[in-house]
């Protein structure tokens, strides 16, 4: 590889070396856009007028005032980074990335900095043009129905969030947005009439013998409403779920906008309640709402200190009438678990069914090691991986329908030996 310092932009370009700058801002938004950014010919312009104004002599200035033009929701920051720092090393990066990407070559050859996994949504757009070159002329085109069920091959069904491109990221948010969840019913304390023979409403019975005036008391019937019961979802969005949590508010959005009672908080080091800004129908104009709202995003985690918060102030609000609670987390605690095994308990006290969504549950070798997990294991009813388009499809049919309260967690991994 070349050398490690990126070159040094001129302060005052002479005519071609500011054309070519032009140039470069272009292609450089067209590797954001094919990254998934929203980015069209307008931003470009503003971008190159914002250059123009601010000036180029730092680095640093330069990569703020792109990220000014080119960024505006905080799930943008980490691709936008990577491209701008991989994009602006030097004058010929779009050959050095190919070389340094593409699968097919291997070289020895590493440059400082880039140890860390390089989002493959920034690898695609970089080598968008190779890539366009070696792929097949027919390329097999995946289906989906409304219950996320895929072709034959079902190819992203099990594939995770984490590893998606950019194109399939898109197909897998077109999916949740198709989602349509089956309600679960359950009985209710309040009562309706009945033309079936079930139980006798001695009111109505005794109005109906009055009006009649006869010897013969014509029986009433009645029966137990139905109704779904509410849908609680509290939702980690810290550093360590970030990737995660994107592709979930998809499908929160698509709950919430599915029925009625979701109620929905995000929690980092603090809880947000983000419920009427995902009851916004366009997708879009929800999750810029929520990026605005919550200020906690991809920062550390207070698990035990947001679900006291959330007993304290919201329990009695949302989880009357048997509300189910799903809890969206990795487990991973910055407090190290302090007081989090006593407010998980008032949680599970308080709901009809708790139902833990961990995306490491993935791993086939998954242990409970660390203090957040234990503390939480014991007081859910159930533990299920949430990673990919087919556990979201099993977590639906888990929604659809009643479950007796079982706490097999704990007892799964022997907690209590421990």
């Amino acid at each position: 590889m070349a050398e490690d310092t990126p070159p040094t932009l001129p302060e005052q370009p002479e005519a071609d070396e500011g054309g070519r700058l032009l140039e470069n801002i272009m292609h450089f938004a067209r590797v954001l856009r094919a990254a998934g950014l929203p980015i069209g010919p307008g931003k470009v312009i503003d971008a190159v007028k914002a250059v123009e104004a601010v000036g180029f002599s730092s680095r640093e200035d330069f990569y703020w005032t792109l990220h000014s033009v080119f960024v505006n929701r905080r799930d943008q920051v980490e691709v936008f980074d990577q491209a701008f720092h991989i994009f602006w090393r030097n004058p010929r990066i779009l050959e050095r990335m190919m070389q340094m990407m593409l699968p097919d070559i291997e070289s020895s050859q590493q440059v400082p900095g880039e140890e860390e996994d390089i989002s493959r949504r920034v690898a695609e757009a970089l080598s968008a043009g190779k890539e366009n070159e070696t792929r097949p002329l027919e390329e097999e085109e995946l289906e989906m129905d409304a219950a996320l069920t895929w072709s034959a091959n079902e190819v992203l069904g099990d594939k995770d969030f984490e590893k998606m491109s950019a194109d399939e990221i898109a197909a897998a948010v077109d999916a949740i947005k198709r989602l349509r969840l089956p309600i679960m019913q359950v009985p209710t304390r309040r009562h309706k009439k009945s033309t079936a023979t079930a139980r006798v409403d001695m009111r109505r019975t005794m109005r109906a013998a009055m009006r009649s005036g006869s010897d013969i008391i014509p029986l009433q019937w009645r029966k137990r409403r139905m109704r779904h019961p509410p849908l609680v979802v509290i939702c980690d969005v810290s550093g360590s779920m970030d990737r995660y949590s994107r592709m979930l508010l998809h499908f929160m959005h698509a709950l919430t906008n599915d029925r009625d009672r979701v109620f929905t908080f995000l929690f980092g080091t603090r809880l947000t309640n983000v419920t009427r800004y995902l009851r916004n129908r366009d997708v879009d104009a929800a999750l810029e709402n929520v990026g605005k709202v919550v200020e906690d995003w991809a920062g550390g985690t207070r698990i035990g200190h947001c679900i006291r918060d959330f007993n304290l102030h919201w329990s009695r609000r949302v989880l009357g009438q048997g509300a189910v609670v799903l809890l969206i987390s990795d487990g991973l605690d910055r407090d190290e678990a302090v007081g989090l095994e006593r407010e998980m308990e008032r949680l599970h006290k308080s709901c009809r069914r708790l139902i833990w969504l961990n995306p490491l549950l993935r791993y086939d070798g998954f242990e409970p090691k660390s203090l957040g997990v234990r503390a939480i294991l014991p007081h859910v009813d159930e533990f299920r991986p949430v990673h990919s388009l087919n556990s979201l499809a099993e977590l639906a049919q888990i929604l659809s329908r009643e479950s007796p309260r079982r706490l097999e967690a704990a007892s799964r991994w022997n907690l209590d030996a421990a």
